[in-house]
């Protein structure tokens, strides 16, 4: 309830003259006309269910230099549903907390320096008086031909059997070749010591089945390998495979609407094996023909014609 006492009254505001700094670590993910966000409405997807893929430029998967690798066993994949995030940012701070990743505070996000693993990407189409948002979660996508791999010249980002773009930080001499061959950028180089080594109470909130890193280290998503192989372990002790949704990643299992899946597309009843193969599904920069295997479903929107803020119409130019 409100009254008199409650409800400031007659209040004037006066500018000082001084200027107070905030920190984001938003405000780079331009477009620049690349198609990262595909969406198109009910009627248009009824016409058109492969709409995500029309004015696409990538090449062939013959095309490429790079060795097909071999998955006998697993091969581990994520499927984003653009339609289902709804930018909370609950996948971010779950990956966080998981990998031990450390804040870095605002003084370095002014700087530039983000340690965060994950990213909510936010993408604005229409009128920018009132425009319709989009949220894009963007993780490693850890690439079948992946061009960080190329350029570490002592070999500490690696391919892994089953398919993951993996860090050995032990290796790392912090060039950050990596993160100049990444077109995603989304790998993070830890500039400063920001772990505290020696508080006692820290190491108990810390997960320790993840290393905890130091400066001068080049980190990155991991699909939760600390997971994975929890999960493959006790598989085999079971004398059976993994089964599907049995290994959830920590931005899945934090994900309140469900749009992050994550399983074996090697196996083709997974559920992200199913997701993978509808229509709708499209990589980010896949002209590149880097075959990633994080991947996203087209957003399906139905407008109501009535409403001015309705976009009756697929205006991918007009992200921002």
């Amino acid at each position: 309830f409100f009254d008199d006492r409650t409800i400031a009254r007659d209040v004037k505001l006066t500018d000082t003259g001084q200027k107070y700094v905030v920190a984001s670590t938003q405000g780079y993910q331009a477009v620049e006309s690349r198609n990262l966000i595909r969406m198109a409405t009910l009627e248009t997807f009824q016409k058109n269910p492969g709409f995500a893929h029309l004015n696409n430029f990538a090449p062939p998967r013959s095309e490429t230099m790079y060795p097909n690798y071999q998955y006998n066993e697993y091969a581990w994949g994520m499927q984003i549903d653009l339609n289902a995030c709804v930018g909370c940012n609950s996948c971010v701070i779950a990956c966080v907390t998981e990998n031990n990743i450390p804040v870095v505070g605002k003084e370095q996000v002014l700087m530039g320096r983000k340690m965060h693993w994950l990213r909510i990407d936010n993408f604005f189409q229409g009128d920018p008086e009132n425009p319709r948002m989009w949220f894009q979660p963007t993780p490693c996508m850890h690439c079948e031909d992946a061009p960080c791999e190329l350029v570490c010249p002592v070999n500490a980002t690696v391919h892994s059997s089953e398919g993951l773009n993996e860090m050995i930080y032990n290796r790392c001499v912090g060039t950050r070749y990596c993160s100049n061959n990444c077109p995603w950028k989304v790998r993070r180089f830890n500039f400063l010591l920001f772990q505290d080594w020696n508080t006692p109470q820290l190491k108990m909130m810390r997960n320790p089945e993840v290393t905890v890193r130091s400066r001068g280290v080049m980190e990155k998503c991991s699909y939760c390998v600390q997971r994975i192989t929890a999960g493959r372990i006790a598989s085999e002790e079971a004398d059976r495979r993994v089964r599907d949704m049995e290994i959830l990643t920590a931005c899945q299992q934090a994900c309140p609407t469900n749009a992050i899946v994550f399983g074996d597309i090697n196996d083709p009843n997974s559920a992200v094996a199913k997701l993978k193969a509808g229509p709708r599904t499209y990589a980010t920069l896949e002209e590149l023909n880097t075959r990633p295997r994080t991947t996203y479903t087209a957003a399906v929107i139905d407008p109501n014609p009535e409403m001015p803020q309705a976009l009756t119409q697929q205006q991918p130019e007009q992200h921002y």
